[in-house]
């Protein structure tokens, strides 16, 4: 027991100092302004925000989405089956069967990406341009102007685009807890440590990919550095609850409120990826065909993680 202890208390050392370390690097580096670069450095940086493009999309579909849909079939199904046995007969096998058929999993994702979706509406309505972008931007590229999918009038000043970097920040916070909550409540040393180790592969380089975003915001150092500074407390935060409630189950109605919980946010990591991350990084013609390439090659590192996750 008190092996497991420490392993876990190591896997929370871990978790932060990995969080900090990758997410501090692009904020901390004046390498990675994309403003003050040009020419060969400026390309290069476009090609690495097209991989965190790429990572964030598989972060999107292959982890967060996925932990989540399998989640929230598997609390449905725990309480149809409490239902069940609560209620003995009563053609009660029928309306179980269709309730299991109802995807409630993609309804509550969607509900995420609807609820982000109403919030820049409604802040755009409150106060114009607060959330930064129209559904078509001029912007000028080499001297040739080309339209830019995904914005909401005038080219916004980076620094005035608050709104989408917060909600990915939100979501990240509440996937990371998530995970971090898994690895405290895992029973054994072995599976401690793979977990944790899958968590670490590909949690790098997804806050690698928050701190490029929030500098090519323009979000000022200190308020960068505040953020990654939270968004790496969540998962040993979730830890520190696992380790808590160790030898307790997800029993009653918490099971049931993490998956939805999951789920929304998972919701509103899409919703973020494509219609800020995405576009943002795509928006320029030049060398599409090699942007593609790396969105791809950063999709396909966290697919290959996900046969481990």
């Amino acid at each position: 027991m008190e092996q497991l202890l420490g392993v876990k208390l190591g896997c929370l050392f871990a978790l932060l100092a990995l969080t900090l370390g990758c997410g501090l690097i692009p904020i901390c580096f004046k390498w990675f302004q994309i403003e003050a670069a040009g020419g060969h450095h400026r390309r290069v940086l476009r090609l690495l925000g097209c991989i965190s493009a790429g990572v964030f999309l598989g972060a999107g579909f292959m982890h967060m989405t996925a932990e989540a849909l399998e989640e929230i079939e598997s609390q449905i199904q725990k309480f149809i089956v409490q239902n069940r046995s609560a209620s003995e007969g009563n053609s009660s096998g029928d309306a179980s069967s269709a309730h299991m058929e109802y995807p409630y999993g993609e309804l509550v994702i969607s509900l995420g990406f609807f609820l982000v979706f109403f919030l820049e509406s409604l802040a755009l309505q409150c106060c114009p341009g607060a959330a930064g972008g129209s559904t078509v931007q001029e912007e000028e590229w080499g001297g040739a102007h080309v339209f830019e999918l995904h914005s909401h009038g005038h080219i916004p000043s980076p620094s005035k685009s608050p709104l989408r970097a917060l909600v990915l920040l939100l979501s990240l916070s509440f996937h990371s807890v998530f995970e971090g909550l898994a690895v405290g409540l895992q029973p054994t040393v072995a599976a401690t440590v793979q977990l944790c180790l899958a968590v670490l592969a590909h949690k790098g380089l997804v806050v690698f990919g928050v701190g490029m975003r929030l500098v090519q915001l323009g979000t000022r150092s200190q308020w960068a550095m505040f953020s990654i500074l939270l968004l790496a407390l969540m998962s040993p935060l979730g830890l520190a609850i696992g380790l808590a409630v160790t030898g307790g189950d997800s029993e009653g109605g918490w099971g049931l409120a993490q998956a939805v919980l999951e789920g929304v946010a998972a919701g509103t990591f899409l919703y973020v990826t494509f219609l800020e991350i995405l576009p943002r990084e795509l928006a320029s013609p030049e060398a599409p065909l090699t942007k593609w390439s790396c969105v791809a090659a950063g999709f396909a590192f966290m697919a290959f993680i996900a046969l481990w996750a």
